[in-house]
């Protein structure tokens, strides 16, 4: 399953990406397992998005949570606690 994961704001900068693509093993998955990948990559990742560090999740435009169900080609957004405008 492909899923489409935007990072926003700070984390933008931390990662220095804006977008990726991520490859997630399966037919079903939840937003844990992209949050899971992405701590596996190490610092700054594991740290930024580590179980205290107060991120949000949109999964389609819709604010969603780490048990949230994916589809394959779902965008899921990924923002730090206080985005400002």
């Amino acid at each position: 399953m492909k899923v489409k994961v935007l990072y926003f704001a700070r984390l933008r900068e931390l990662f220095g990406v804006e977008a990726e693509e991520l490859e997630l093993p399966g037919e079903r998955a939840y937003a844990a397992a992209i949050i899971d990948a992405l701590r596996k990559r190490g610092d700054p990742w594991s740290k930024a998005l580590g179980v205290d560090a107060g991120y949000r999740m949109a999964v389609n435009q819709t604010l969603a949570g780490l048990v949230t169900p994916l589809q394959d080609g779902d965008e899921v957004a990924i923002f730090p606690p206080v985005t400002g405008g």
